[in-house]
């Protein structure tokens, strides 16, 4: 059974910075996807980020420059770096798993694993 936990939410004021990590087992990363995605409150939870094995990468418009998806093979973990927050970057953030990989990659019913999320709150 995949199991994904996510850490290092907080918060921050406008312009900040944070760091999120997801540290995964039970799951192989082999030809899926591994992404970040973010629900705010009464909004629908839309994808952030998502890298592949290969280590090609997509961004939503909205962080494009300012988030940056890794991942730690090794580790099993992957990571968001998130610099120049905005207070619209506050949401719960989701580390999750895909089995497939393909262009609707920012759609949440893509992804077959989560973990249980992490808040960032950004204020102006």
């Amino acid at each position: 059974q995949a199991r994904l936990v996510e850490s290092g939410g907080g918060s921050v004021q406008a312009g900040g910075s944070l760091t999120l990590s997801c540290s995964f087992s039970g799951y192989k990363f082999s030809s899926g996807c591994m992404g970040w995605l973010r629900q705010a409150p009464g909004k629908e939870r839309e994808g952030v980020a998502t890298i592949i094995r290969d280590g090609t990468t997509r961004y939503a418009d909205s962080v494009r420059g300012r988030f940056t998806i890794s991942v730690d093979n090794a580790k099993n973990s992957i990571g968001l770096q998130m610099i120049n927050l905005q207070p619209e970057d506050t949401a719960m953030y989701y580390c999750a798993a895909g089995r497939l990989y393909g262009g609707s990659w920012y759609l949440a019913e893509k992804y077959n694993y989560w973990g249980q999320g992490t808040q960032v709150t950004v204020s102006s």
